[in-house]
């Protein structure tokens, strides 16, 4: 078999034929990754605003975290 078949060809029908499948799970996979980073700011923008404006009245609750 020709080198090129085996590093050119082959892969190129297997971009085709899977290639929405690729994509697919690509764009799920991204999608996830977005939505658990969006998740994390706004949990840290949570704490960060709860620890402010509460963390001044009682210090004693401070060790909880």
């Amino acid at each position: 078999m020709p080198w090129w078949v085996k590093w050119v060809a082959v892969p190129l029908l297997a971009l085709f034929v899977f290639g929405g499948v690729i994509t697919s799970i690509l764009g799920a996979l991204i999608g996830f990754v977005f939505k658990l980073l969006l998740f994390v700011g706004l949990v840290s923008g949570l704490v960060f605003v709860v620890k402010k404006f509460s963390g001044s009245g009682s210090k004693s609750s401070s060790g909880e975290w």
